[in-house]
């Protein structure tokens, strides 16, 4: 696969040789978990890349449910991105203020409503503003653009879905959370939820699968790491985290060596843990 894949992944060289297409729509997706200690809307306020719009992953969610940022609506979807110019024959690139976090969880979203011309910038702001290249303050100038949806459900996954997988057993379920929280050593971030992982379950810590500073390693070594991890690639792969963001990292990384039957669970570990009646494992097992 080529370096630079607008379906899925493209250098800071191609964006800014990209950066003044008039198709080319680009999207900072900048969001930190709590002990982070950072605020994405304020550094995108502060600097971001120019042209860039701001999406919120907490607001472009499902409001109606209990669970944190799950995917809207089809027409919540569209209305937000019409709102912010993006549209039917843009080239979406996405990026992030963590190199390679959050924006995933955004390049999956357009893939789940069914748009495949978004890639997320390799290293994000990070790496772009470590090179030299220019940033902003301004707000961009805004269009309205229609978007067609059309929504890919076999790329998300339920509760009911993963819980009949794991006892099947015929799905790889690869969760990216750190390894104490993997093995129920370490205490959920969410109150009230269980300590462990969904029985049956490989650990691919999402950091495993990035170079220091944030880019996405190359497609041998990925495919190296998932080997490592005892992962069957000839199963079907669902995806899994504490929330869903992380969790499109290994999507990603997934799609970059070419395995395209993946899917997320969406509702991940602050859905599966806080049901008693759920089975969960904890250690290596």
């Amino acid at each position: 696969m080529a370096e630079d894949d607008p379906r899925t992944l493209v250098s800071t060289e191609w964006l800014s040789k990209h950066l003044k297409d008039p198709d080319l729509r680009l999207l900072d997706a900048s969001w930190y978990l709590p002990d982070m200690n950072r605020d994405g809307r304020a550094e995108y306020e502060e600097a971001h890349i120019p042209g860039a719009r701001f999406v919120d992953i907490d607001e472009l969610s499902d409001g109606r449910s209990a669970l944190p940022h799950m995917a809207p609506p089809v027409e919540k979807f569209m209305s937000r991105m019409r709102a912010m110019g993006v549209g039917d024959g843009h080239q979406v690139v996405v990026y992030d203020g963590a190199g390679i976090f959050s924006a995933a969880r955004i390049w999956w979203l357009f893939r789940l409503m069914g748009q495949d011309n978004i890639a997320v910038l390799d290293g994000g702001i990070i790496k772009w503003r470590a090179e030299g290249r220019p940033v902003e303050d301004m707000p961009p100038v805004v269009r309205d653009r229609h978007m067609t949806v059309r929504r890919q459900n076999h790329l998300v996954r339920d509760v009911t879905q993963v819980s009949a997988a794991a006892k099947l057993g015929d799905h790889e379920i690869l969760d990216a959370r750190g390894p104490e929280r993997f093995r129920g050593e370490a205490e959920e971030p969410r109150e009230g939820l269980r300590a462990g992982h969904i029985p049956g379950s490989r650990n691919i810590p999402y950091r495993s699968l990035l170079n220091v500073g944030g880019t996405l390693k190359k497609p041998d070594e990925l495919r190296q790491v998932f080997a490592e991890a005892g992962v069957d690639l000839d199963k079907p792969v669902i995806t899994t985290c504490g929330s869903g963001v992380t969790a499109a990292i290994i999507s990603l990384a997934l799609e970059r060596i070419g395995k395209t039957d993946h899917s997320l669970y969406d509702g991940s570990w602050a859905e599966w843990g806080q049901f008693p009646t759920l089975p969960i494992a904890t250690g290596d097992e």
